[in-house]
């Protein structure tokens, strides 16, 4: 499976603790190379989130050719408007 990432979803990972980053690195590399999502929930219209415990969560698309488009990212508190920002940015990516 390949996994590309956006900008923003860049930006928004930098900008993270080094342990949470991390977290995220590892799981990618459990995708890419396993294909293996673990805690993972289809939120609808093509978009998906990646669960952790902690309440971190990933944004997601996939397509049909085996790829993996990592949109945005956020915690459990700011969940609707993560999964807003999510949305806008998914139909600018995935739906040009």
């Amino acid at each position: 499976m390949k996994v590309l990432r956006v900008e923003e979803f860049e930006q928004w990972l930098a900008s993270e603790a080094a342990k949470i980053q991390a977290l995220i690195e590892s799981r990618v590399f459990r995708i890419e190379h396993y294909d293996h999502f673990g805690d993972a929930k289809y939120l609808g219209d093509g978009l998906a989130e990646l669960r952790w415990k902690n309440g971190l969560r990933v944004y997601f698309t996939r397509t049909e050719t085996r790829v993996v488009l990592l949109i945005h990212g956020g915690g459990k508190n700011a969940q609707e408007n993560d999964i807003k920002k999510a949305r806008v940015l998914l139909k600018r990516y995935a739906h040009p």
